[in-house]
């Protein structure tokens, strides 16, 4: 039977488990959108020998940052900061993803060159929220894209996904969920196009499928993945057919060869709140049009984690919040040892506190 502690291939890497460390926005980077020496600290905790970490939503644009503190891959001076942390996770065994985001409508003018508004697939009014020196605002208002701003962005995800390359990352990861940019042209909720990247699914599809491709360029599929989230809200997000819309993404996505396709459970409700009572059903869903290796992600616990590998519905289980307050997660879940209380209030943004102060259980406890 497959368990979370049975090996497993992703690409060309071989894990020796399963428990994988969920892209977490948590705003600790330094001046110029720099992974800085507590961002080296916070993921050499967490990686294990034969694990897999895949690295915090990181900007591929100026123009595509939604939140003060977060770092960013648009910029050549940002390679030498992430490399430390490559390093530093490599020493440990472990092999680690970027990945690669650009906010879209969610963002502020504040954070925008010049004061400019932010851009989206359509200029529809949502109500989100930006972090800016001023703290959480709403969002300013978006422009819509025009044609050459699209080969713009798909162009900029290339170039993040070769300076990610340089900094040694094993692979990149695009972030096609959450109601960022990606997640924004494919549901037709805040897609209302009419050109070749709106209107059908297939079209909705197209600019996912493109920056995809645009990553594979450089590292090869076997070394991009994706996320999305089938059902999620997070970020006003809706779609008028979200089983069909996914499960065309899915489908296509199949085709490219990809390392893997992670899955966030719609059970999740906002970027925090667990619907209580509600399984794992999205996964289980598109395992019937993509082929390849599936990431589940979204309120999972040890038991619940086991539970959906050994079923064959997921092949890797991502741990947010529990990963946040436990940097030793696999040994723990391993020897079925307590886990530590994660505090939300330093979730996002703030100093060492709540982000590489958490405890490592002794290793004496499991002997």
């Amino acid at each position: 039977m497959t368990s979370l502690f049975s090996s497993t291939t992703i690409g060309p890497y071989t894990l020796s488990h399963r428990v994988a460390l969920a892209p977490l926005t948590r705003m600790r980077s330094e001046a110029g959108d720099v992974p800085g020496s507590l961002m080296v600290e916070y993921y050499s905790q967490r990686a294990s020998e034969g694990g897999l970490l895949i690295a915090e939503a990181t900007a591929v644009s100026v123009r595509g940052n939604g939140y003060l503190g977060a770092p960013g891959i648009y910029a050549d001076t940002q390679i030498a900061g992430w490399k430390r942390v490559v390093d530093a996770v490599h020493a440990k065994g472990a092999r680690i993803f970027l990945q690669l985001y650009h906010a879209g409508r969610q963002s502020h003018s504040d954070l925008q060159p010049g004061g400019a508004a932010p851009l989206a697939p359509s200029a529809l009014a949502f109500d989100g929220l930006a972090h800016t020196k001023d703290g959480w605002q709403s969002a300013t208002p978006a422009r819509e894209m025009t044609l050459h701003d699209i080969e713009v962005a798909i162009g900029e995800f290339r170039d993040a996904a070769a300076r990610a390359q340089a900094a040694g990352f094993d692979g990149v990861e695009i972030h096609g969920a959450n109601g960022y940019l990606v997640d924004q042209f494919l549901q037709d909720g805040s897609n209302r196009r009419t050109d070749a990247y709106g209107g059908s699914r297939e079209n909705r599809a197209r600019f996912l499928l493109d920056v995809t491709a645009a990553a594979a360029s450089v590292f090869g599929g076997e070394r991009v993945g994706v996320r999305l989230a089938p059902g999620g809200t997070f970020g006003g997000m809706s779609d008028s057919d979200s089983s069909a819309t996914f499960a065309h993404a899915a489908r296509a996505l199949n085709e490219l060869g990809l390392a893997w396709l992670h899955v966030i459970e719609p059970r999740v409700s906002g970027s925090q709140e667990i619907v209580e009572g509600a399984h794992a059903v999205a996964a289980r869903e598109l395992r019937e049009f993509f082929h390849g290796p599936i990431i589940a992600a979204g309120g999972f616990t040890p038991q619940t984690a086991a539970a959906i590998v050994e079923a064959g519905d997921a092949d890797l289980v991502a741990f947010g919040r529990h990963f946040i307050a436990n940097p030793d997660l696999p040994h723990r879940i391993r020897h079925g040892l307590p886990l530590n209380a994660y505090d939300r209030d330093t979730f996002y943004g703030g100093d060492h506190r709540g982000y590489i102060d958490y405890p490592a259980a002794p290793q004496s406890v499991a002997a």
